[in-house]
């Protein structure tokens, strides 16, 4: 059964769900859809074309589908769509699309966006993504499944972030990182591959270790990038992880790749 604190108000036009849970104080504006299970515990804001997908929680203070901070909206009818199972906690910001992207910010499964983590206009992010505290993302990013970003990191736009991969805290990514990669620092540099996360997900021994081979090799000092990229892709073609990197990297970017300092190539 839907229940609704007396206080809450709520659009008549808004399309709520089965057994949605919707706490005081809590606005819903004219164009918003709840699906079933979606649970807003207090004070949280949802505007514009936004879609929630169901069994999600939106913590207190969260402003959900108010429009970009992007001087170029002019109030386009751009989306903002949310999925399943995602924890909103309190002071996220998630903003809609504009016409100088796709039109929709799309938010995967099974997301967590911790306390004052914000996404803007035009990202596109996977399943079972992870921002910590205060991490920020720009305009136009894109996130792949089970990523990290960092506590206090800060993303670029039009940034890549390959799966599996994962941002230390307090860094400042402006160019694209590798699936698997793991990132650290004022401008952020590779520091290795994800080892941990890769253990975390079950990856075998065999396949770790050759996603280190083939690391060691992209990132080596002797020939260009792209002679490297193309002999990892002849050496490894039969290991699918190594080939995800090498697809990611041969992808036309509005951003370089993130590279590794030397002595983390070696």
């Amino acid at each position: 059964m839907t229940d609704i604190h007396p206080t809450a108000i709520i659009h008549p036009d808004a399309e709520i769900g089965e057994n949605v849970f919707i706490g005081p104080f809590t606005k819903i504006g004219k164009y918003a859809k709840l699906a079933d299970g979606v649970q807003l515990y207090s004070h949280v804001v949802v505007d514009g074309h936004t879609t929630i997908g169901a069994n999600s929680r939106i913590f207190p203070f969260a402003s959900i589908g108010h429009e970009p901070q992007d001087l170029k909206f002019q109030g386009e009818q751009s989306e903002l769509i949310i999925g399943r199972n995602n924890t909103i906690r309190e002071h996220v910001t998630l903003n809609p699309g504009t016409k100088g992207g796709g039109m929709v910010t799309r938010i995967g499964d099974g997301c967590l966006f911790m306390m004052s983590s914000h996404v803007a206009h035009d990202c596109l992010i996977g399943d079972h993504v992870i921002l910590v505290n205060n991490a920020t993302l720009a305009g136009h990013v894109e996130i792949g499944d089970w990523a990290i970003i960092g506590g206090l990191s800060a993303v670029h736009q039009f940034v890549r972030i390959g799966r599996h991969a994962m941002v230390g805290g307090m860094s400042g990514v402006e160019n694209d990182v590798i699936p698997y990669g793991s990132v650290v620092g004022n401008r952020a540099h590779l520091s290795g591959l994800n080892l941990v996360g890769l253990k975390r997900r079950d990856f075998s021994r065999d396949v770790i270790h050759d996603l280190r081979r083939a690391y060691r090799l992209i990132f080596a000092q002797e020939g260009t990038q792209a002679e490297r990229v193309a002999d990892v892709s002849d050496l490894f073609s039969h290991i699918e992880p190594v080939m995800e990197i090498i697809s990611f990297m041969n992808k036309e970017s509005n951003r370089a790749i993130c590279q590794p300092l030397f002595e983390d190539a070696a």
